[in-house]
């Protein structure tokens, strides 16, 4: 079986967090003419409370077809690294996430099938990452420092190449994200690998 769609033929995809308690659950999208979600891209799931974090990609709420699928190869590594398989269970890539630098501003390593890096993400503005790690030691707003209207946006890199971005709505009761590749006219990063660091990027940092 094949999906619905192919995230390799778009550019542009909304990301919407569901609110679980649970779980963190997640929904793509394709923007309609006016910027709001859209054909519906594909269904999200994660399991919390897992050693190993696992994340399935579906091509609907019914979870009969899964998409893609993150596995980290080993828990508890401040340096962890996470596979992306397709259905089959076929490398896509891989996602890395770089300790030191991350430390002051969230960077990833995006990997193709090989292992070589074909891209980085990471936080769009050093003076706005640094304020938000400071918030989270403030008393009492910590515990809602999520909540706060900081943005969490990130860029795509190829090299010294901004390829995309990754822009998170303020002012929303949960996670909404605009990812953007349409500078990525070469197409660099398989897009199936660009759902899959977007969902990362959110879920893996408990947001």
């Amino acid at each position: 079986m094949t999906p619905a769609i192919d995230p390799n033929d778009h550019d542009v995809f909304l990301l919407r967090q569901r609110i679980k308690l649970v779980i963190n659950q997640y929904e793509f999208f394709l923007p309609a003419a006016d910027g709001t979600p859209g054909e519906p891209l594909c269904f999200v799931e994660q399991k919390r409370f897992k050693f190993k974090e696992d994340i399935r990609f579906y091509t609907n709420e019914s979870k009969s077809q899964e998409l893609l699928r993150i596995k980290a190869r080993q828990a508890f590594d401040p340096r962890a690294t996470y596979d992306v398989t397709d259905d089959l269970g076929g490398k896509i890539g891989a996602i890395q996430k770089v300790f030191g630098q991350s430390l002051l501003r969230s960077t990833y390593r995006i990997l193709d099938a090989g292992g070589q890096e074909v891209a980085i993400t990471t936080e769009k503005s050093m003076p706005i990452a640094l304020f938000r790690r400071a918030v989270g030691f403030v008393p009492y707003i910590e515990n809602v420092a999520d909540w706060l209207p900081i943005p969490y946006h990130f860029v795509f890199k190829s090299g010294e190449r901004i390829i995309g971005h990754n822009t998170r709505q303020t002012f929303k009761i949960r996670d909404n994200y605009t990812i953007d590749m349409t500078p990525d006219t070469d197409r660099v990063l398989d897009r199936r690998l660009v759902l899959a660091i977007a969902v990362g990027m959110d879920a893996l940092q408990a947001r």
